[in-house]
């Protein structure tokens, strides 16, 4: 029996299911899909998620076969130049199409021992207290402690237990998809600038061997949501509000979104969770929605495999709920704006027009991409330190790299005191001693290596002081030491031993002896 069935193979399922097998968990991914989907919506993965797959080892195989972009701003259609002193010491984007993230995130999964099974329709949940019952569509059962649903925006693990979705319908619709076209690139171009004057959702991008990714507002809303559109609907648009359809044709694939803003009211019921659009579903304005999920996940992993070994302090896997649902609520407010800002309007055009200049201010263009990138994101572990909920940016630690050293989704204690242990916790959280002379392990750790690539020039205490960048934490002597979560947020700033075992208990469960 699969310790926990994850429903959904996408992203933000297999980014899971990886997680999960950090700790040894037996893992299913159930997939409705016979094959991986051609469809592209998500173009890359922003700087939190390039982060994350730092920490995680992965990043090089996605420099490989991605382009940095630093573009700042990201905002409603506005772009300005990359902001100076945004928290990261990986400053940029990488531009990966959505198929090819999923066959790197899939060759991850299944490299960590995830079980995955496509063709695998789901039609059914029931939960006791000893597991949960998932009912297929061929007839088959299958048992698990925890399920997840990573099913998407109509999840059937979210209906079935019962979990509300409120928000509001879609009022404004687009075509999106990949199609062949005739016209020359200069025709294009022009074409694409005269309209974009006042309609920012159209425009056609090369990609490569007479391919186009094109996106136009669609005439209206659709009746039928799941209904693809036609070559013959994008034509028909293109003409209308361009004056010609660039001689489209030989589509790969073609889709529709709206600007619909739901977003679940619980994340968890009992044993079944909820990540990724199962949770919240909002515009593409941004390119938030792949990378909320992945985010999501990587929250979840960790707390989600010490509720199956046994160690998980009272209230852990809440927090889950409590950390990401604020988290999700404000991407559901940023896309709503954005799409205020993208109207065709005379009231969005001059709106959108002093968003421009406003975000021609340093602090102004900083604050809207550390928001849409999500490196602003802190949750709320209570009073303290400035890092306190934060993650830490990548520092060096000794002759490492921070993120080098967390690869294997363990906690870490980064102890600049040299007189700090882990010991009763050391199963779960290493411990890395740099006094500024010499960097080792200790108190039953193990050392995880460099790894990676990239990296910043910073150390552990004036570097972990600049690791808050505009926040700007602390001097050197202001960060002896920190304890951080397996997703890098930083649960404890001291010095003294006994301040630290509260820290290591509310994260890492009960001492053992």
């Amino acid at each position: 029996m699969p310790e926990v069935i994850v429903v959904g193979g996408g992203p933000t399922g297999l980014m899971l299911a990886a997680e999960l097998r950090l700790h040894d968990v037996h893992v299913v991914v159930l997939e409705r899909l016979a094959e991986p989907t051609r469809q592209s919506r998500g173009q890359g993965l922003h700087v939190r998620s390039v982060e994350i797959m730092d920490q995680r080892g992965l990043l090089d195989r996605f420099r490989a076969v991605g382009e940095e972009f630093q573009v700042g701003g990201l905002f409603g259609g506005i772009t300005k130049p990359w902001p100076d002193l945004l928290d990261t010491a990986h400053p940029y984007g990488l531009a990966v199409p959505q198929p090819v993230t999923e066959r790197l995130l899939n060759e991850h999964a299944v490299e960590a021992g995830v079980e995955i099974r496509r063709g695998q329709d789901v039609v059914g949940i029931g939960q006791d207290e000893g597991g949960v019952t998932v009912d297929l569509a061929d007839g088959t059962r299958l048992r698990a402690r925890y399920v997840v649903g990573c099913d998407g925006a109509r999840s059937t693990v979210r209906k079935q237990v019962g979990i509300g979705f409120p928000g509001e319908p879609a009022r404004v619709e687009t075509l999106l998809g990949e199609m062949r076209l005739t016209a020359e690139q200069e025709e294009i171009d022009a074409v694409t600038a005269e309209v974009g004057r006042t309609q920012l959702r159209f425009g056609a991008a090369p990609l490569g061997d007479g391919v186009y990714r094109v996106v136009v507002p669609s005439e209206g809303v659709s009746e039928e949501r799941t209904a693809e559109p036609t070559l013959a609907d994008f034509q028909q648009r293109l003409r209308a509000l361009g004056g010609t359809d660039f001689g489209a044709h030989s589509p790969r694939w073609l889709s529709r979104f709206g600007d619909a803003t739901r977003q679940a009211e619980r994340y968890r019921v009992g044993r079944v969770l909820l990540a990724g659009d199962a949770a919240h579903v909002h515009p593409p304005t941004g390119g938030q929605g792949l990378n909320l999920g992945v985010q999501d996940a990587f929250n979840l992993g960790w707390k989600l495999a010490a509720a199956v070994r046994g160690w998980a302090p009272e209230r852990l896997l809440d927090s889950y709920h409590d950390e990401r649902h604020p988290v999700g609520a404000r991407v559901l407010d940023n896309t709503r704006a954005q799409m205020t800002l993208l109207g065709d309007e005379p009231g969005a055009v001059a709106l959108r027009g002093l968003f421009r200049e406003l975000m021609d201010v340093e602090e102004v263009n900083r604050y809207v991409t550390g928001m849409v990138t999500a490196v602003d994101v802190r949750y709320d572990f209570g009073e303290g330190h400035e890092l306190l909920g934060r993650r830490l940016r990548d520092v060096r630690v000794g002759r490492e790299r921070l993120y080098g050293l967390m690869h294997g989704g363990r906690g870490l204690l980064l102890d600049r005191t040299g007189r700090l242990s882990v010991a009763g916790w050391a199963d779960r959280v290493d411990h890395v001693v740099d006094t500024g002379r010499t960097s080792g392990v200790s108190d039953g750790g193990e050392s995880m290596g460099s790894g990676g690539e990239g990296g910043s020039g910073d150390t552990l205490g004036a570097g972990a002081a600049g690791a808050a960048g505009a926040l700007g934490a602390g001097e050197e002597s202001d960060v002896p030491a920190v304890l951080l979560r397996p997703d890098g947020h930083v649960a404890w700033v001291g010095a003294d031993q006994r301040d630290l075992r509260g820290p290591l208990a509310r994260w890492f469960g009960a001492a053992t002896h």
